[in-house]
């Protein structure tokens, strides 16, 4: 396989490599995937996150393993590789997506077809940066001088193997020279808001200032946020959306302020199978990320270790709140979004 560099994923040397995300910001360390299993725990780990990377990491290691073992891989084996990493993430259909592909590309036979299987992973990795670079173009078409953005997670280069999604439109409109301010939500239960879109704009040098998520509200309220980016997990063909819990809070908030909301995904976050927000199933994660947290610092609890808890890891919000929808394609008003689905406006 050829060689290929992303913020979060590399395959260098002959090696595949994932930025440990659990460790930033302080600590970078790169992991290697040996085996399909190894970066099926990474992605459920969450050290390897975000919608569309996951979906490129479980298709580089399956070509990894493909390569590895050519001629004396089976394709039960394979199959059972594949499957163990399409259900790592249950949200993020970008997964499932790319990992339907990678069996597609496999073929029928005895044993898969490595050469095909390979040029499909590669094909994946190159057509996100693609899709990234089309979606941070008509994004940033939306932002004016001197705008201040909230956002919410993290959907950047730590997210994609490109410049990212909602904040690939952030750090475009940045490099576009427009001046703009960034409020970025840590994001509840795992901070990665805090942890990682911080990071990320501070490799840029675009201005930003960190909040707790329950101070938006009082933002848009003061008249400070002009414009909200978010990314998505999923996206019905109706234009309801899953993305990190506490989005949902976002929109309605800002729909009652009168803030522009969009969110910004790649055609390959559209699951064409799913009517509307009720059928998007939705992760929950374990009591701890709740109860406390962790990082380059350790684990740290707060509450009695006994304690109850309810942690999904998503939202759905409905496309109702939604002012427009920015994908690869184009951008589509809420309006456009409301008289037909996004199956034919994508056509």
């Amino acid at each position: 396989m050829k060689e290929m560099f992303s913020t979060g994923l590399k395959l260098e040397g002959g090696k595949l490599l994932a930025l440990d995300q659990q460790l930033l910001p302080d600590k970078e360390i790169w992991l290697e995937a040996r085996t399909p299993h190894e970066m099926a725990g990474f992605i459920l780990d969450l050290k390897v996150r975000g919608a569309p990377l996951i979906g490129v990491a479980a298709a580089l290691a399956l070509a990894k393993y493909a390569e590895d073992k050519r001629g004396n891989l089976s394709m039960d084996d394979f199959n059972e590789a594949a499957h163990l990493l399409r259900a790592a993430r249950p949200t993020a259909v970008n997964l499932m997506w790319a990992v339907d592909r990678m069996i597609k590309a496999a073929g029928r036979g005895v044993r898969p077809d490595a050469g095909a299987v390979i040029i499909e992973a590669e094909s994946i990795f190159e057509e996100d940066v693609a899709l990234c670079a089309a979606i941070a173009k008509n994004g940033a078409a939306l932002v004016a001088a001197d705008d201040h953005i909230l956002t919410h997670c993290n959907a950047g280069g730590l997210a994609t193997a490109g410049i990212g999604t909602a904040l690939g439109i952030i750090i475009q409109a940045h490099r576009d020279g427009k001046k703009i301010h960034v409020f970025v939500d840590e994001t509840r239960p795992l901070l990665q808001g805090g942890r990682l879109t911080t990071w990320e704009l501070n490799r840029e040098g675009v201005p930003h200032t960190l909040i707790c998520d329950n101070m938006a509200a009082s933002l848009m309220r003061k008249g400070r946020i002009q414009k909200i980016f978010v990314g998505a997990d999923r996206i019905a063909i109706n234009g309801d959306f899953a993305n990190k819990v506490g989005t949902y809070s976002v929109a309605v908030n800002a729909a009652h302020h009168g803030v522009p909301f969009y969110p910004a995904a790649p055609y390959s976050t559209i699951d064409f199978n799913c009517p509307d927000g009720n059928h998007i199933p939705i992760e929950e994660r374990p009591p701890f990320e709740v109860r406390g947290a962790m990082g380059s610092f350790g684990k740290v609890r707060w509450s009695p270790e006994n304690t109850a808890v309810y942690n999904p890891a998503f939202d759905v919000t409905p496309v109702s709140l939604v002012t427009g929808l920015v994908l690869d394609k184009g951008f589509f008003t809420r309006e456009e979004l409301l008289k037909s689905s996004i199956r034919r406006l994508g056509k």
